[in-house]
């Protein structure tokens, strides 16, 4: 008779043996020409969680309208002088159905990373809320003996609960730090409570915030130091972003990021270290206001660039 571990190593390799299953080419992300044929480097993970939102709602319709928009992006990169697509070869995951319970949510997603990595993948995940980022990184925990969550966000999302909720958005790096091998690098956090400070404190060896209100005086140089020969999984609330240029999402902070400096920490983060996977989130889509998701779908672009294309 089979032991319960040889069981469940089977399961998992019968797991992992299935194929992924893709949208056409013309239906994923960027639209290109079916006939174009290159082997994929990045997979992207339409996962539009949306369990524990607090604010403004929408969160759930995020993916569908990246993956719309990212058709109108151009994919010729100034920046590379070449069209990234083709040199990395991207493919998309087929919308299915997320369970319900959101503990079970997020072993879906786990599950799905895990498959991609295995098959040494990038994984991109468009979420959907951003408590989906604990159960993106568990292959990425299992797998590497320390890994650092570089976040790009307006709010800490260190409480431990909230709304009597352990996995909710507002926790989302909380339960990420529930693994002692997870380290936390946070951009652009300008809203904390006053409960989340003493978790803060107590783990200030393993959490470094480069708080919005100081970037004028941000030091590269340190954040090159912390990031040096790192395994880096990055999770991005589209909320770092000031609410000038992104209000579609559901808590937007005044302060935040531009464009161009988003830019320029994103290549100082692939430069200096080795991201695994990423995941981008807090999108809640406005009606007849196509820009917001277009910038989420050129940003997805970029870092895709950035992976890949940088020597």
């Amino acid at each position: 008779m089979v032991n319960g571990k040889k069981e469940k190593e089977k399961i998992s390799q019968n797991y992992l043996s299935k194929k992924l299953n893709y949208l056409s080419n013309k239906n994923g992300f960027l639209g290109v020409e079916n006939n174009f044929k290159i082997r994929e480097k990045s997979v992207i993970v339409p996962f539009g969680l949306e369990k524990t939102v607090s604010y403004g709602k929408g969160t759930k319709n995020g993916p569908k309208k990246i993956i719309q928009a990212s058709h109108q992006v151009e994919l010729y990169d100034e920046e590379f002088e070449q069209e990234t697509f083709k040199r990395i070869g991207v493919k998309t995951i087929k919308p299915f159905k997320i369970n319900s319970n959101i503990k079970k949510a997020l072993d879906q997603i786990s599950n799905l990373n895990n498959k991609i990595i295995m098959r040494d993948l990038f994984p991109v995940v468009l979420g959907g809320e951003h408590s989906i980022t604990c159960g993106c990184i568990r292959p990425f925990v299992k797998r590497y003996k320390k890994l650092m969550i570089v976040q790009f966000d307006a709010h800490a999302d260190l409480r431990d609960s909230y709304n009597s909720e352990k996995y909710s958005h507002a926790s989302a790096m909380r339960r990420c730090l529930d693994y002692n091998n997870v380290s936390l690098l946070s951009l652009g956090i300008r809203n904390i409570s006053k409960d989340e400070i003493p978790f803060l404190k107590k783990n200030s060896h393993r959490i470094n915030i480069f708080w919005a209100k100081d970037k004028h005086k941000w030091r590269l140089d340190k954040l090159k130091k912390i990031l040096k020969n790192k395994n880096v999984y990055l999770t991005f609330d589209v909320d770092s972003f000031d609410s000038g240029i992104m209000p579609a999402t559901g808590t937007p902070e005044p302060g935040g990021l531009f464009w161009y400096e988003t830019l320029n920490l994103l290549k100082y983060i692939f430069k200096s270290s080795n991201v695994v996977g990423a995941d981008i989130n807090e999108l809640a889509p406005i009606k007849g206001f196509e820009s917001y998701n277009f910038l989420v779908a050129k940003l997805v672009y970029k870092i895709l660039s950035y992976k890949f294309l940088f020597k």
